[in-house]
């Protein structure tokens, strides 16, 4: 992972996961992000509205928010190809791939050649769930115990303040077998699918833990989340890539995450 760099400019940045119209989501911070980039391409992947909480409870909406969708549209209007690849929060808009609304082109999955020739697809990642949790009830209790843990995290930035965003959640996340054993599975179930689509890259989202690292020549790339934390995906002018973790001001650089082969102790979780 590299630190953000102000005004950088890369080729391609793919975000996911951002869950607006929950009282978890991140505008501020991805607004932030945004306004300190150019990018020839950004790629939404999955997740940017969280459909399945939005018909479950009150909306969660603010100024913030609002704003996230006026800055998307100038992005086109100044020449940014932006491209959206519905997830599982936000599924029923997989109805409208192939059209394109206010300039925003909507995509089951994303294939890209990458700037140094390499062939890269882009899929939110819901797609392997079946898969790594064959379980209906499994899947059903992994979503319960992930929105305690979110009610919990709220609980702490009331008491500890809006700094605590997220830290909850990820240290106990982190401490769960189970999560972890989650991370690794979606992962090999990740590679597998790129080496059947015969692509050199496969990028997700989906299970809120960024990632980049290569085996047996296959690279996979996990743009994380704006939920617990915010972080991206991005390509350089040459075609490499690297995970942004983006924190305001001040940003994190973490190369060891980019270099440890699926070490479970760093899963984060989520979906």
């Amino acid at each position: 992972m590299e630190a953000h760099r102000q005004c950088s400019r890369y080729r391609t940045v793919i975000i996911s996961d951002v869950h607006l119209g929950t009282p978890d989501a991140r505008p501020d911070r991805l607004l932030d992000f945004l306004a300190s980039i150019h990018c020839e391409t950004l790629i939404l992947n999955g997740d940017l509205l969280d459909i399945w909480q939005m018909q479950r409870r009150r909306w969660c909406w603010s100024a913030a928010k609002s704003e996230l969708f006026r800055q998307l549209g100038a992005l086109v209007e100044a020449g940014t190809r932006v491209a959206y690849v519905p997830g599982n929060h936000d599924d029923c808009f997989r109805a409208f791939v192939g059209q394109t609304f206010a300039g925003v082109s909507i995509h089951r999955e994303m294939r890209l050649t990458l700037a140094d020739g390499r062939r890269a697809l882009v899929i939110h990642g819901d797609e392997f769930d079946d898969e790594i949790a064959p379980s209906l009830a499994a899947r059903c209790l992994g979503d319960l115990g992930y929105a305690c843990l979110l009610r919990l995290d709220r609980l702490g930035r009331r008491l500890g303040g809006p700094d605590r965003h997220g830290r909850l959640v990820r240290a106990i996340k982190t401490r769960v077998p189970g999560a972890m054993a989650h991370v690794v599975r979606f992962e090999a179930a990740a590679f597998a699918h790129a080496r059947r689509e015969g692509v050199d890259v496969i990028v997700c989202g989906h299970i809120h833990h960024a990632n980049l690292r290569e085996c047996d020549g296959v690279t996979y790339a996990n743009s994380g989340d704006w939920v617990e934390g915010g972080s991206a995906l991005v390509e350089h002018a040459d075609g490499a890539l690297d995970v942004i973790v983006w924190g305001g001001p001040r940003t994190e650089k973490a190369h060891e995450a980019a270099e440890t082969d699926a070490d479970p102790t760093m899963a984060l979780g989520g979906g």
